[in-house]
């Protein structure tokens, strides 16, 4: 009965259970909870000592001033724990926790490029935009090209609900998936990477707010990856199986465990923080696990709070351009709109927080609509 989630590692008696999926992500999630507590502390004593400390806007709310001199690059604790903890539990004979752990680290590495030239070359605005851009979609180009090609023809064998490599599903619409063109699903693959990445990036401006937030989206995504890739469960619930797309609940479990070891740290008042080192990842690695287990559209629900974040930067800054300088809210990204209402810090992460909780159980129950 379990065919389709076990794993076959030649390894005797009670080793096996490190062939079962469901044991690897739990113990994933602990290794890399507890490489973080365990470590936290040392690195955030490491980064003060190379004096890898944040800058505070001065545009931004006068409050954050105080927070000048706090650790940054915190996304390197989140990325050794993560890494390591895939070393040690996930299947390096799947192609695709391969390629999102090795695309999660380079855009890991462009976050860290752009750290490194704010907070110790002294540029406040890091990399050119222009720059960060291009390298974030060279990535997200290569991870679409390669998903593409090493991805079978028929993902699920023909069993189940029939759907080409480019294929959208519909998540509202009872077993539909829309085929789309090589040309077509190319470009829109790397467009809900990028996406996923500015999203995650500029909700990344409270203490606490976009690695808790990451947590919730990523248990979600965890869920649906476990789902897809077991293919009678996904048959019985009517959404397409993704054969070995099951081992990706092994990476986001790590991720959840890294992100929690890093709340502990980054919860305010905050020790340290992630910088685009870890927002740049994280954002990537929630999009391109949406890509690879065909959930794009309910990403977008489940990361309604990231989505809101970066349509209140597009709206605040098209309105105010065309509006002669007026604005629509108070301070974009949204959670300052907020803080300058008058609510504070902490209330606006809780609650936003809960708005995560609420949209990703909307999520989940999409899949009874199926």
């Amino acid at each position: 009965m379990f065919e389709f989630i076990y794993t076959n590692f030649d390894v005797p008696g009670y080793f096996r259970l490190f062939g079962y999926v469901s044991f690897r992500a739990l113990l994933a999630m602990i290794f890399a909870m507890a490489f973080s507590f365990i470590f936290g502390e040392s690195i955030i004593n490491y980064l003060r000592k190379l004096s890898f400390q944040e800058t505070i806007r001065h545009d931004g709310p006068q409050s954050h001033q105080k927070k000048a001199g706090t650790p940054t690059m915190g996304g390197i604790l989140i990325l050794t724990s993560l890494t390591l903890s895939c070393l040690l539990f996930g299947n390096f004979g799947n192609h695709y926790f391969v390629l999102l752990l090795f695309c999660t680290l380079l855009l890991g590495l462009i976050g860290f490029w752009d750290d490194y030239t704010k907070v110790v070359l002294k540029n406040k605005k890091g990399l050119r935009p222009r720059m960060k851009m291009a390298l974030t979609l060279l990535v997200a180009f290569g991870f679409a090209f390669f998903y593409y090609m090493f991805t079978p023809d028929h993902p699920n064998l023909g069993k189940g609900i029939a759907y080409e490599k480019t294929g959208l599903f519909l998540p509202f619409i009872k077993g539909q998936v829309l085929d789309l063109t090589v040309w077509v699903a190319l470009p829109f693959w790397m467009i809900v990477l990028v996406g996923s990445v500015h999203a995650v990036n500029l909700t990344d401006g409270l203490d606490g707010l976009a690695i808790g937030t990451v947590a919730i989206v990523a248990i979600t995504m965890g869920i649906l990856a476990y789902i897809t890739g077991t293919p009678r469960v996904a048959h019985y619930l009517n959404v397409p199986a993704v054969i070995g797309g099951h081992e990706i609940s092994v990476f986001l479990a790590a991720l959840v465990g890294a992100g929690v070891g890093f709340l502990w740290f980054n919860a305010a008042p905050a020790m340290i923080f992630m910088g685009d080192t870890g927002s740049l990842a994280l954002g990537g690695a929630l999009g391109m696990t949406a890509v690879i287990i065909k959930k794009e559209l309910l990403l977008v629900i489940a990361g309604g709070v990231f989505v809101m974040e970066a349509l209140s930067v597009m709206l605040q800054v098209s309105y105010f351009k065309y509006s002669g300088g007026k604005r629509i809210f108070k301070m974009s990204p949204l959670h300052h709109h907020f803080e300058l209402s008058g609510w504070p810090e902490t209330r606006v992460v809780i609650r936003f927080w809960l708005v995560g909780i609420i949209l990703s159980l909307i999520s989940l129950s999409t899949l009874r609509i199926q």
